[in-house]
Parts: C-alpha cells; sequence; structure tokens
C-alpha cells in the first residue's frame, strides 16, 4: 500500500502530543524467538506514552516503554521479565521515535514483535499509513544542558546540548565488508525514511550455532537479516555499503525512545550496543532537564547573539522541519523602550514586533546548522510590511513564521504577530547565513 510520506504529514514538532489516526497491523515471526505475531498500532490518550500490551496474556499485560522497564538481554531491547515480557522491541520503538509519536499503544498476541525485513521499514510503512494526528496537550522534551560521557564495556558514548537529535555513530568489526564505518545522521522523520529505515539487522554465519544454542535467533534467515560468511553476504544484497553503520543508527534511535520524551542532544557513539545505549538513556534521564517547549530562553540564548534589552523572543512553542516555527514575546510595562515611545500611553514600537518575528526566524534558520555558535543570521529585506493593531503591556505575542523559497545560504519568509488570535503586524523578509 502507498503511503505519502512524512513531509505529506503537516505536523508540529513542538505543538501538540501525536498519536496515530487509526490501526495498523504488521504480522509475522520474531527474530530471536522465532514466534508468530500480530502486532496492532493503535491510537491512544494525551499523556499516555509509549505503551506495549500483550494481548495473549491472560491478564493483558501492558507495560511502558520506559527505562524504567528495561532489562539486561543479549542482542536485543527487552521491556520485563518472564512469560510476559517483551522482546527486541527496538525497531518498532525506532519507526515510533523517528515519526515522534508521544503517545500509542502497541498491542502484541506473542512475545516479540515480527522481524520482517529485518529494518524500521515496514513499522515506519504501517505508521504512516495509519496516520498521524495532533492529540493535545504539549510533548516533554529531555534537554541535555551539559556534556556526559557513558561507557560500557567497549561502547562509549558522549551526549552534548544540541538543538534536536543528531548521531555520529562509529562501529569497528574485523570483516573485509564492514571494518570501521562511520556515519552522521541528523534525526528527522524524513532523514530517518530516507537514511536509516531500510536498514537491516545483520549478523555472521560462525555466531549462528552459539547463538541458537542460546535460544536466539530461532526466526532469522537470510530473507530476514544481512547474514555473513568470511568474505560476503550470504544470499543478499547490501542496500547500502555501510548499510552496517547506518542500522546501529536506527537501534540507537529506538533505545532512546524508553527516555520517555523527545530526546534533544548531539550523541557521539562509539561501537554503540542495546545494552550501552540503555545506560546512556539512564544517564540522560538522571542529568537532563524535561521541558514542555521546543527552545526555553536558555536554549535560544545559546543560538542567537542578542541579549538583553534586544532579545525579543522568551519562547519556542513549535517548529515544523525547515518551514514553520512559532515563538513567544511577553510585553511587560519594564520594557526599556516603553519610557520613551509613548509616555502615558505605552505602545510596542512596530519595528521592534518586525524585530521580533525576525529572532524567530533566525532560531528556524540556525536550527540546521551543525554549530550554531559559528553562525550568525542577517536579515536583508523586508516587504510588505503591514501593521493592524497596537500591542501594549501585558500582551503575548504569537510569531509565526512561515518559509517561502530557501536558496542556498538564503531564506524568504513570511511572518505574523498576534495577540490573542488577532493579528498585529504582518511583513515579508529575506536573510542569509554567514559566518561570525
Amino acid at each position: 500500500m502507498r503511503h505519502d510520506g512524512p513531509t505529506a504529514i503537516r505536523r508540529s514538532m513542538g505543538g501538540e502530543r501525536v498519536t496515530i489516526s487509526g490501526e495498523a497491523i504488521v504480522e509475522g515471526v520474531g527474530l530471536h524467538l522465532g514466534q508468530p505475531c500480530r502486532l496492532v498500532f493503535r491510537r491512544s490518550t494525551s499523556g499516555s506514552g509509549v505503551v506495549f500490551r500483550r494481548s495473549d496474556c491472560p491478564e493483558a499485560v501492558s507495560i511502558s516503554a520506559r527505562v524504567t522497564e528495561a532489562v539486561e538481554a543479549e542482542r536485543r531491547t527487552q521491556l520485563g521479565r518472564g512469560p510476559d515480557a517483551f522482546h527486541t522491541v527496538e525497531h518498532v520503538l525506532a519507526a515510533i521515535g523517528a515519526l515522534a509519536i508521544d503517545d500509542i499503544e502497541i498491542v502484541m498476541d506473542g512475545p516479540e514483535p515480527p522481524i520482517m525485513d529485518g529494518s524500521a521499514g515496514p513499522f515506519l510503512t504501517a505508521l504512516l499509513q495509519a496516520g498521524l494526528v495532533p492529540n493535545g496537550g504539549r510533548p516533554e522534551w529531555l534537554v541535555l544542558r551539559k556534556s556526559i560521557r557513558v561507557v560500557d564495556g567497549e561502547s562509549v558514548y558522549e551526549a552534548r546540548p544540541g538543538m534536536g537529535l543528531s548521531l555520529n555513530v562509529t562501529i569497528d568489526f574485523p570483516h573485509p565488508l564492514i571494518g570501521k564505518q562511520s556515519g552522521h545522521y541528523t534525526i528527522t522523520a524524513e532523514s530517518f525514511e530516507r537514511e536509516l529505515a531500510a536498514a537491516r539487522t545483520f549478523g555472521f554465519v560462525h555466531e549462528v550455532q552459539e547463538l541458537r544454542r542460546k535460544g536466539l535467533i530461532q526466526g532469522a534467515s537470510t530473507s530476514n537479516a544481512v547474514v555473513l560468511d568470511e568474505t560476503s553476504v550470504v544470499k543478499n544484497t547490501l542496500r547500502w555499503s555501510d548499510e552496517f553503520v547506518r542500522h546501529k543508527a536506527l537501534d540507537c534511535v529506538g533505545d532512546l525512545v524508553l527516555a520517555g520524551a523527545r530526546v534533544r542532544a548531539h550523541i557521539d557513539a562509539y561501537k554503540p550496543s542495546h545494552r550501552g545505549t540503555i545506560a546512556l538513556v539512564r544517564a540522560l534521564v538522571q542529568h537532563a532537564v524535561r521541558e514542555s517547549a521546543v527552545y526555553t530562553i536558555e536554549d535560544i540564548m545559546q543560538v542567537l547573539p542578542h541579549r538583553y534589552p534586544f532579545l525579543l523572543v522568551d519562547r519556542i512553542l513549535e517548529i515544523e522541519e525547515g518551514k514553520r516555527i512559532v515563538g513567544l514575546k511577553n510585553v511587560t510595562i519594564n520594557e526599556p523602550f516603553f519610557q520613551g515611545h509613548f509616555p502615558g500611553h505605552p505602545i510596542m514600537p512596530g519595528v521592534l514586533i518586525v524585530e521580533s518575528m525576525a529572532q524567530v526566524g533566525g532560531m528556524l534558520l540556525m536550527r540546521s546548522i551543525e554549530d550554531p555558535s559559528t553562525k550568525v543570521v542577517y536579515f536583508m529585506s523586508l516587504d510588505n510590511i503591514k501593521f493592524r493593531r497596537p500591542v501594549r503591556p501585558g500582551d503575548q505575542l504569537r510569531l509565526e513564521l512561515e518559509v517561502l523559497q530557501v536558496r542556498g545560504s538564503t531564506c524568504r519568509m513570511r511572518g505574523t504577530a498576534s495577540v490573542d488570535g488577532q493579528v498585529a503586524a504582518e511583513a515579508e523578509m529575506a536573510a542569509i547565513i554567514r559566518d561570525k
């Protein structure tokens, strides 16, 4: 069945929580336990989070996809213990995390999701076919304020503050088709579908006997995994020459969902493993803070060079990648411009309303830059400026910018500033990104 893809779904990354509009079904056998499973994605209520439910158990066992429920398991991510546990959930979670779905129920009639082709692609397709819809309430963001380092055996992770979620992943295997591979991925719905979703799990022929002796890879075959002998791929063809590191990045995206919020950080992962990434998530939960806005004033000050009294945006509420951004400016009588602008009848200067819009637009442009501290946004032109109503102390300006055109490092945007749903000002503007 055809789907329209993430770009066709107009969805805010920071406005409301997201769920699916209908059911989606995926069926097959599990990778490690080899048991058949019918998995159903279902819409869930706002604030419920990501929840797995076993319909084959007498009491319909449910468990939240949280790191507190993760247990140590070989070669997979497992939630819960005993016969009611959920095994190998990382590919399902990767699709959910890439689409920034906050609330969803995953109903399974077996202990392990279908492995399908060994990637997250079938789950991503099923979710997109079900459709993504706003679910009310604000999503939670896990925001890293300082760098952390986590070491788990050979797995080493360094996480530092970032505007979104990006991964630098490096693997190293003594095999002629793998060796040392590295990849950098900025995680959005579009980039995940394009660069990671179809990357398949992989393993080696020399491991098969021992893993099956342990009760693992009972459902594995060359049709649902990339299997390597001493020199080549067995009965299969690689989708990318670096499919191996791409799949490891996919696994990281899935395991990060266990943070229970949308993660904002730059993460360097050397030889990542499920156990190691879960240790990283535990550290993130401990050291990061939870926010209900996309960017708070602390985040904004890390990106924009402006400072009081010329920093004219207080919070970013919504971002739609490369398309749209919504910010807030709280107008108070303490603003220094009110001392001289119509004393006794304070009105916010129109030029500063436009500057507020420009600063919000600058945040949208700077989000696309790997290291915004080295760049600055200059505005090149202003057109079609109109002022519709005065803005006074006590008003809250909602500043919405929409991208009209992007050419290289320049961008044209249309902006509106509104108070209580009424437009106060509007303008078109062009900007360019330059080195400081």
